[in-house]
């Protein structure tokens, strides 16, 4: 989800991070009363490198998905150029998924694996260049692969799934103007139809020309049965102009709405209950409306915004949390997750109770600095919950403050003593 115009202030965190566990394993205890707890830091679980990664160490990765029918999560792990599998019941690692991804070369545009999300026994994954792959997840073989027709060399990114349909929304946004491709998959053999003809009848491509900073998370809601889209800038100077939007997308391709957000470049997108949408803001604003840095006279005024998905309206604009890239509601404990890496006081898990939309806390993440010729930047700008036990994984580049991190690991955060797994 980097964008090149992207802002990353790489601030030291400014609390201490709660270390209630150091082993790999995260081990649950008995039973709480749900969602009441405060969530910290429970452990976390470390990322082994591969042979196609010479330093062994995990830096840079992108998405994160959580299948609740499973309880496994899946990472984008560009560094390794593989998905790690993580099980999120008993917080430890399972396997790598190679599916002949890019990995990292030096730039995200051109980077994969990247996106990632799960239906049944079929893993999608987007790659560069403009890539999408189809895996059995009984067997990690890949079945199929398809071109979303891109400019050369540049990534696949962000995708969601319309499951009624059997439809992949794909997005493009390293391109310009960045672009979104519908294409259609069989649900049992997981074949993939895709075409870069202008919409009308999927599989067609969506252009969104008024687009200065990308295209972000895309989301299926099955309530209004349509997808929805995060547009960080429309016609602005491509990285911190005011004005927004979400795009309310039909399955035939037809943009139907741009819902306007302003003051928050969004990026992260998901769906939360009484079909309300968390746009996450990915850039810091002053309380002038400007684009804040550490050295602004003004102050930050961080932000995530509620929004009705059936109408477009503003609910709430969350404060206290901002910088944030992708964004989690999860059902088990009605809360919001957000990876919200660029936070003016350092990179923070934002929790957000998803009922009365406000700010519940703030947790500390981690971020590494790029250092030439060693290592690129690594962020913690990933986030998806297990919903059965109510863990938050974040997964952190390779660092000597987390336990079991030094080669890159999955943070685990959740209410101590939480648990209502039924299994």
């Amino acid at each position: 989800m980097f964008r090149q115009h992207s802002r990353a202030f790489l601030l030291p965190i400014v609390a201490t991070v709660s270390i209630l566990a150091f082993s790999a394993q995260v081990a649950l205890a008995d039973d709480e009363e749900d969602g009441a707890g405060a969530v910290r830091f429970l452990g976390s679980v470390a990322v082994p490198g591969t042979t196609t990664n010479a330093s062994g160490k995990m830096y840079v990765f992108d998405i994160s998905w959580v299948d609740a029918n499973t309880q496994l999560y899946y990472l984008a792990d560009r560094s390794n150029a593989v998905v790690d599998v993580i099980d999120a019941k008993k917080g430890t690692f399972v396997r790598q998924i190679k599916g002949g991804f890019k990995g990292f070369t030096g730039s995200n545009d051109t980077s994969g694996p990247n996106g990632v999300a799960v239906a049944g026994h079929i893993l999608f994954v987007t790659d560069a260049p403009s890539r999408v792959v189809t895996i059995d997840l009984n067997t990690d073989a890949i079945l199929d692969t398809a071109s979303t027709g891109g400019d050369t060399g540049l990534r696949a990114d962000e995708l969601a799934y319309d499951p009624a349909d059997g439809l992949l929304l794909v997005v493009n946004n390293a391109d310009s103007p960045p672009f979104a491709s519908l294409i259609k998959v069989n649900k049992q053999t997981g074949k993939l139809t895709a075409d870069t003809k202008a919409c009308g009848t999927p599989p067609c491509r969506i252009t969104f020309t008024d687009a200065t900073n990308g295209a972000e998370q895309p989301v299926w809601d099955a309530g209004t049965g349509r997808f929805y889209l995060s547009i960080p800038e429309l016609n602005g100077n491509g990285g911190s102009g005011p004005h927004g939007a979400v795009a309310r997308i039909n399955p035939n391709g037809t943009v139907e709405k741009l819902y306007q957000v302003d003051v928050c470049q969004p990026a992260g997108l998901t769906l939360g209950p009484h079909q309300n949408l968390l746009v996450g803001c990915s850039v810091i604003f002053d309380t002038a409306g400007l684009p804040w840095t550490p050295a602004d006279p003004k102050t930050a005024a961080p932000i995530q915004v509620v929004m009705d998905a059936k109408t477009g309206n503003v609910l709430k604009m969350v404060a206290g949390v901002g910088g944030s890239d992708e964004v989690w509601f999860n059902e088990g404990d009605g809360r919001y997750y957000t990876a919200s890496r660029n936070n003016p006081s350092g990179p923070v898990l934002g929790v957000i109770d998803a009922v009365s939309q406000a700010l519940v806390q703030v947790v500390p993440t981690f971020n590494v600095a790029a250092v030439a010729g060693v290592h690129p930047a690594g962020t913690a700008h990933s986030v998806a919950v297990n919903p059965r036990n109510n863990h938050a994984f974040v997964p952190l580049p390779a660092n000597n403050v987390f336990p079991n991190c030094l080669n890159g690991c999955i943070a685990v955060f959740g209410a101590p003593g939480e648990s209502h797994d039924d299994d």
